[in-house]
């Protein structure tokens, strides 16, 4: 599938999202019975035991940062395994952790972690997470990331309707005051031990609900970063990982290159960043694209940012697409956190 016609195959998700549509398709149906004998078959292929174990990393990082006045920030996860960090053993290894660490880093600050995702989660899980988060209203989040998609994929979730859910979700923690990051489906045609046709398949559904989610998280005030195939190797180097009890492992490395790229945008959106970073790099192909291409070129390229930019346009809103450099995470620190962080 070309950029452009999944531009336009997003475009028509995330309408059928807005306006209460539910009929768009990923694959026929004689597809969809192909799809579900080749993951019975790589399930069978390359095992299922992993642990549902999920290491707590909620908690106080940067302790070492003294800020008199000043609360911590607050950082939250949403989403499925991927955002809970289900497959690794430490704590320090989540993804949550990892971000947690960076942004203390970047605002010499405190960060206080909560994590609220549910290994096996789909996007219909979103309202029940959002609605934990928000319950006290004196520990809104200064910033959420949401790590979504993959359980929808493979548990066939139309698409209008997964990005539905995530898009208000986005518009409930904005509209809370949050500053919203979204993780987008990562690339399930990656995955090295699933034959064809079932990776063909898996790398264009995820390609476009990744797209469409894009385009729906923009809408509602939030920023994308694709997270692609920037797991891929790492599945192909930890098959035992592959499809646990919720069909999605990554690698302690895998967590690590997806926080790494995730990190620059969190700290954007709360505006530590350099101010001469947020304008647009010809150099490195970023720019002013109307929504709807810009999602479909995040969701080709892993580790592109997508955030609005202007309202109107000739076709529609327009946003920015970044390509950030990744930064390395600080090995994460933590502390207990006390009642009144």
């Amino acid at each position: 599938m070309t950029r452009m016609s999944r531009a336009r195959v997003a475009r028509r998700i995330a309408a059928g999202a807005a306006y209460g549509g539910g009929g768009i398709g990923l694959a026929g149906a004689a597809a969809v019975g192909l799809l579900l004998a080749e993951v019975r078959m790589a399930r069978r292929h390359v095992g299922n035991g992993t642990s549902n174990h999920v290491p707590n990393a909620d908690g106080r990082y940067g302790h070492l940062y003294t800020t008199p006045g000043d609360p911590p920030l607050r950082l939250t996860l949403l989403g499925d395994s991927t955002a809970a960090g289900q497959g690794v053993h430490r704590a320090g290894q989540t993804p949550g952790a990892l971000l947690a660490s960076g942004l203390a880093a970047v605002a010499e600050r405190p960060v206080v972690l909560r994590n609220a995702a549910q290994p096996g989660a789909r996007s219909d899980d979103l309202d029940r997470q959002v609605a934990l988060v928000l319950a006290d209203p004196a520990l809104t989040p200064d910033v959420c990331v949401i790590m979504i998609g993959a359980n929808d994929v493979t548990n066939r979730m139309p698409p209008t309707r997964s990005v539905r859910h995530l898009s208000a979700a986005v518009r409930r923690l904005r509209t809370a005051g949050a500053e919203v990051v979204v993780g987008t489906c990562p690339d399930l045609g990656t995955i090295e031990p699933v034959q064809q046709p079932l990776r063909w398949l898996a790398r264009r559904a995820s390609r476009q609900l990744a797209a469409a989610q894009t385009i729906g998280a923009i809408e509602q005030g939030g920023r994308t970063v694709s997270l692609g195939d920037l797991l891929g190797p790492e599945f192909a180097a930890n098959p035992r990982e592959l499809f646990g009890p919720d069909n999605y492992h990554p690698s302690a490395e895998g967590y690590a290159t997806a926080a790494m790229a995730v990190l620059p945008t969190v700290c954007a959106a709360l505006g530590l960043w350099p101010a001469e970073e947020e304008r647009p790099d010809v150099t490195r192909r970023e720019g002013f694209l109307p929504v709807a291409r810009a999602a479909a070129e995040a969701a080709s390229e892993a580790g592109t940012e997508v955030t609005a930019a202007m309202p109107t346009g000739p076709k529609g809103p327009w946003a920015l697409l970044k390509r950030r450099r990744r930064r390395r995470v600080p090995e994460p620190d933590r502390a207990p956190v006390t009642p009144s962080s």
